[in-house]
C-alpha cells in the first residue's frame, strides 16, 4: 500500500478515535453522580440562565463599512473593537452605551478631490470612533438565547490619517466630530448562566460635514457587525 494511502487511512482513523473520545469526555463532563447508587444523571449547563440581571457588558471584534468622503467611490472596510454595556431597569428595557473604534485603509483618494486626477493617494488610513447610548429592548428569549434591539445616539469622530495631504485635497471628509446613530440589535447564544456568545449587526448613520467652507453636510448609512462575548453580572434587579 503506498505511503500516501496509508497516511490518509491512519489520519482518518485517528480523527474518528479523537472525535469518539471527545464525545465521551463531553458527555461525562455534563453529568453528575447521584448519591449512593453510582449512576449518572445529565446536568444542564443552561439551567441557571435568567433574564433578571441588572448589568451586563460585552466585547467583540468589529467590522464596519464606511465612505471616507462625500464623492469617494471606493468604500473603506474597517476593523476594530466594540465595547458595550447595559443597565436593565425592567425585564424588557435597558439603557445601553457603546464605544467603538475602527481603523483601516480607504482605497484611493486623489489630489484635488477628483477620482480621475493623476496624483493619486493610494490606501490612506482612516479611523472612526463612535460613542453612543440609548434604549435597548429585550425581545424573544429562552434559556438558549435571545434577540434584542437598540437605537443608540451620540457622536462620531473621523480621522483621515492622510499626512502630508489635507483631507479635502484627496476628496475625504475633514477630520471632525459629527452626529451619529446606530440602529440594530443583538443575537445572543447562551453558553452558561453568565457567559453569552453575541453577534451584533447594525446600521450606522453618520452626518459628516462634506464642505467646511459652505457647511454642507452629508448623511451616510453603512453596515457594521461585531462578534464577541457578553458577561451577565450576578446582581439582580
Amino acid at each position: 500500500m503506498p505511503f500516501s494511502v496509508r497516511f490518509s487511512v491512519s489520519l482518518a482513523v485517528t480523527a474518528v478515535l479523537a472525535l469518539s473520545f471527545a464525545t465521551r469526555v463531553q458527555a461525562q463532563s455534563t453529568a453528575a453522580p447521584t448519591a449512593g447508587n453510582g449512576t449518572y444523571i445529565a446536568s444542564d449547563p443552561l439551567a441557571g440562565v435568567r433574564y433578571d440581571n441588572r448589568y451586563d457588558v460585552s466585547l467583540g471584534m468589529a467590522y464596519r463599512h464606511i465612505k471616507a468622503g462625500p464623492n469617494v467611490l471606493q468604500g473603506a472596510n474597517l476593523g476594530g473593537l466594540d465595547l458595550s454595556a447595559s443597565y436593565w431597569f425592567s425585564k424588557h428595557w435597558a439603557v445601553e452605551g457603546s464605544g467603538r473604534y475602527y481603523l483601516g485603509t480607504s482605497g484611493v483618494g486623489s489630489v484635488g478631490g477628483s477620482n480621475t486626477g493623476e496624483n493619486l493617494v493610494k490606501g490612506p488610513f482612516v479611523s472612526e470612533q463612535l460613542f453612543v447610548a440609548g434604549p435597548e429592548w429585550l425581545g424573544p428569549h429562552n434559556k438558549h438565547g435571545a434577540l434584542s434591539a437598540h437605537a443608540l445616539f451620540g457622536g462620531a469622530h473621523f480621522d483621515s490619517h492622510d499626512f502630508p495631504q489635507t483631507p479635502q485635497t484627496i476628496g475625504f471628509y475633514n477630520n471632525q466630530v459629527a452626529p451619529a446613530a446606530i440602529i440594530g440589535g443583538h443575537m445572543d447564544l447562551n453558553r452558561s448562566a453568565h457567559w453569552v456568545f453575541r453577534i451584533t449587526p447594525d446600521a450606522v448613520i453618520t452626518r459628516y460635514c462634506a464642505n467646511s467652507t459652505t457647511n454642507v453636510t452629508q448623511t451616510d448609512v453603512n453596515f457594521a457587525i461585531s462578534v464577541g462575548i457578553q458577561y451577565k453580572f450576578s446582581k439582580k434587579r
